[in-house]
This record gives structure tokens, sequence and C-alpha cells, in this order.
């Protein structure tokens, strides 16, 4: 056995992204300087807890963490997926934030992969598990993912800072992706959405789907928001509400917008957060999440701002044939995350976008040969 050569990388920037592409990439990877000089340093109950489902649907996967928890040395293992898998989120970051990876790394398993996973289903900060439902799991159907076993069960809602959420997600695997020319973003022909509320009247669900209606409803005629009030075990531990909104372009793209309210959220550092504002009406989260989803429509693109990273990622993985998509019009921020992402990309993959930008509408077009990424455990059938 030869020595194991790392891939030396510092800082926490990306450390979800980085993750995941050292997986697929099998690139062991040792990270430093991890939020050393912060008052709290290390790795954050979160990130720990996504090496320990990495750990879960993986074999021989080694992870070793210092004392301090600012250095990580993580050696990807085969990618084996399996049934009947549990993996508890923590409240720290809410089910979303695990969703993404592992729904590609379920793509490249050894075996269909089936988990139920537990924590928060719905915040202000991740996306939720209705916007993964209603778009994310559309995005990878673009890509050749079969519908077949690609699905995710909501068994109960939870909110911070209790959490007791529950999601069923279940992933198809694959030989390999398919090269996609995505260029046409269409024009809006429906909006859909739903609300949710637990452990709270469901007079915050009437309120946030009037206001939204109230906005859509000037623009076009095929709007319609569904309820989802949750009582009991199905309610999580926490009260709360929230609102899910998706457009459906003629051709065939979703966009997406949600939030979600509750009465307190856990920080980074394990502490719970007191409110720091009077919380805002219901009518207000409906208006304001409407009002979001106008505006990712106005940047343009074939999805929104959320799906970025995800959609870069599944170009980059797909065989050696061109991709070309449509993104939106970027913010200085967003500028900087989509350019840490097609470093990461570049780095671990060896694969370099094109950007050109459309002087007609200022959205921007990537383009890129893909890494011709293969499952070689799957089984073939």
């Amino acid at each position: 056995m030869g020595k194991t050569t790392y891939m030396r990388l510092k800082g926490s920037q990306s450390m979800r992204q980085r993750l995941l592409l050292a997986t697929l990439s099998s690139t062991p990877i040792i990270i430093e300087e991890i939020r050393a000089d912060d008052m709290i340093p290390g790795l954050r109950p979160h990130e720990i807890s996504l090496l320990r489902l990495f750990e879960i649907v993986s074999d021989d996967c080694v992870v070793e963490i210092n004392e301090t928890g600012t250095k990580l040395k993580y050696k990807p293992g085969i990618i084996m997926g399996g049934k009947n898998l549990v993996h508890h989120c923590g409240l720290n970051r809410s089910i979303g934030y695990f969703l993404e990876p592992l729904l590609v790394l379920g793509l490249f398993g050894k075996k269909p992969l089936s988990i139920r996973l537990k924590g928060i289903t719905n915040d202000s900060r991740d996306p939720s598990i209705d916007t993964f439902r209603s778009t994310t799991l559309h995005i990878l159907k673009r890509f050749g993912v079969p519908a077949e076993g690609l699905d995710l069960k909501i068994e109960a809602r939870g909110v911070a800072p209790e959490g007791g959420g529950e999601v069923v997600l279940t992933v198809p695997n694959v030989q390999s992706l398919t090269a996609v020319q995505w260029m046409d973003e269409g024009m809006v022909k429906r909006i859909r959405g739903v609300t949710f509320s637990t452990k709270v009247s469901t007079d915050f669900e009437h309120s946030m789907r009037y206001a939204a209606r109230g906005i859509f409803n000037n623009l076009l005629p095929d709007v319609h928001i569904f309820s989802d009030h949750r009582a009991g075990p199905q309610a999580g531990k926490s009260p709360g509400y929230g609102i899910s909104i998706v457009a459906e372009t003629t051709s065939g793209c979703y966009i997406s917008a949600d939030t979600a309210v509750s009465c307190g959220r856990v920080d980074e550092t394990g502490e719970l957060e007191a409110e720091k504002k009077e919380r805002m009406p219901a009518e207000y989260t409906g208006e304001e999440t409407a009002s979001c989803l106008l505006r990712e429509i106005e940047k343009g693109g074939v999805i929104d701002s959320t799906h970025r990273g995800l959609l870069f990622i599944l170009c980059a993985l797909c065989p050696q044939d061109v991709s070309k998509v449509r993104v939106g019009t970027l913010s200085r921020h967003e500028f900087e995350t989509f350019a840490e992402t097609l470093r990461n990309i570049r780095d671990f993959l060896g694969v370099k976008f094109g950007i050109e930008t459309d002087p007609s509408t200022g959205t921007v077009i990537m383009k890129c040969v893909g890494s011709g990424l293969k499952n070689l455990s799957r089984k073939l059938s």
C-alpha cells in the first residue's frame, strides 16, 4: 500500500461542499485553521453531524478531529447507500442542510438509499423540505435521474428550537448523469405552494396565504397554496409556522422561495437565541416570501439562487460532454459564493466553467465539459 496523499485546505468556508466533492472524487483532505481565531474555535455541531452522516452512508470512511476541533482529517470511503438508515441531524441546522449533499451522494451509491432524518424540517436559514420536494427533485430529473425511487416523505414537521421533525428520503442510484442544455427559462404559468403550522392556530396559515395570494393574483390566475396544519406527534416539539412557494414556467423550470417562523432558534454555539425583535405578523411573512419569489424570477435563469451550487456540481459530474445552463444575475455577495463553488469544483473534479454574460437579459451562461464520473460500485441489473 502506498502512502495516502492528502489535499490540504484552510478555513471553515464551504465545508459541506468540500466534503461532498472530496467524497465523490475519492480525495483525502486535511482542513486546518477551522475558525482558529473565533471565540469558540473549531467545527460546529452541525458540521460534526454531517461527518457522521457521511460515515453512515459510506464504508471505510475515516474521520479524525483534533482536540480543539480546528483540524480535520477526512479520508472518503465507498458510498454504499442502503435501506432503513437513520440519522439525528441535531438542532443547530435544519434537515435541509443535510439533504443537498445526501441527494448527490445517494445517486452514486452501491445500493439505492433510504434514510430517515430527524430534526428541524423548516427554518429561515436552509431550504425547507417543501422546497426540496417541489423544486430540488425536479432539478435532479433534468440530469437523467429516474423519478421512480426518488422521493421525500414528511412524517412529522419540526421547527426550532426543539425540532421533532422526521422525513424519509429515498434516492435511486445511477450509472452516470446526463449532460444538459438548459437555457430556456420560459414564462411563469402557475404558482403553487404550501403553508404549515405546528402547535399554533391555523389563523397564521390563513393570513400568510391571503397575503401571498394578494400579490400573485394581480399577475396570473393560476395560483394555489395548500394548507398543512399539524397536531400531536406530527407537529414536532415547538410552535411555528411558515410558507414555501414555487413558480412553474412554460419550459418546466421551478423557481422557489420559502421561510419559517419559530419561537426561538439555536445558534451555532448551541445557545438559544433570544428574539432580537418583535415578531412580524403572519401577513408580513406571506408578503415577504411572495416578494422574494418575484425577485428570484426577475433575476432570470433556469433555477433560483439557492440551487446554483447544486446545479454547477451536477453539471461537473456529467459525462465528458458539454453542459450549458443559464443562471440569474448575481449580487456582489452571491458572486463570492459563486466563485468559491467554481474553485472547489476545479480543485476536486478538474472541471472549469466558461462564463458568458447575456447582455440582453443580464443573465449568465455557464458551460463546462463534465468530469465523466461513473458509479463503478453500482450493481448492474
